[in-house]
């Protein structure tokens, strides 16, 4: 049975725009500039989203953060119950030690993402500070992981899809609550 489409949209592009520029402006002040900061996005959509803060960083300071991608396949704690899990590339085009990492990512739900990106980055060398942006805080949290920037908090059921769609992945931009039972893709993989 194919998905048959979300049950409600959180967020439009507008929104998502302004909740990104508000994100970047909140990480300027709380670092003081951009002069310390790279930034790490959890593949996919992480990575996406990254990229768009970036712009917004460069915008607001005139200077662009470095951007890297995290590939954390490997590094969570239920890698074995994953048949086949789908690699993509880890680029950290940065070095690590000392820097600001601003990791990046689309929806915080268990916080087991969030994890393997922690232990992922410090095998790249010590930071200064990891920070940690997201565009959807669902709650439901099994570790003890916050992020520092939330774009939105949508409370929402265990057997709910939130989905958060980007122009590079998905030709669209928004945020959109799905029914488990619709879910065909990888769209709303969460962490």
């Amino acid at each position: 049975m194919g998905a048959r489409g979300p049950k409600a949209q959180i967020m439009d592009e507008k929104d998502m725009r302004r909740t990104i520029t508000r994100i970047a402006h909140e990480i300027v002040e709380a670092n003081g500039g951009t002069e310390t900061i790279a930034l790490a996005g959890i593949v996919r959509r992480g990575k996406d989203l990254a990229e768009l803060i970036a712009d917004e960083l460069e915008e607001i300071g005139g200077v662009r953060p470095p951007v890297g991608s995290l590939d954390i396949s490997f590094y969570r704690d239920d890698v074995l119950r994953h048949i086949q899990p789908v690699l993509h590339a880890t680029n950290i085009p940065y070095t690590v030690d000392g820097k600001d990492i601003v990791l990046v990512d689309d929806v915080l739900f268990t916080g087991r993402t969030v994890r393997g990106a922690l232990d992922a980055i410090m095998d790249f060398g010590r930071p200064s500070t990891v920070q940690l942006v997201v565009m959807v805080d669902r709650g439901h949290r099994e570790l003890p992981i916050r992020a520092d920037y939330v774009g939105k908090n949508v409370p929402s059921a265990t057997d709910e899809d939130v989905r958060v769609l980007l122009p590079k992945t998905d030709g669209t931009m928004a945020v959109e609550i799905w029914d488990m039972a619709d879910t065909t893709d990888d769209a709303g993989k969460e962490s």
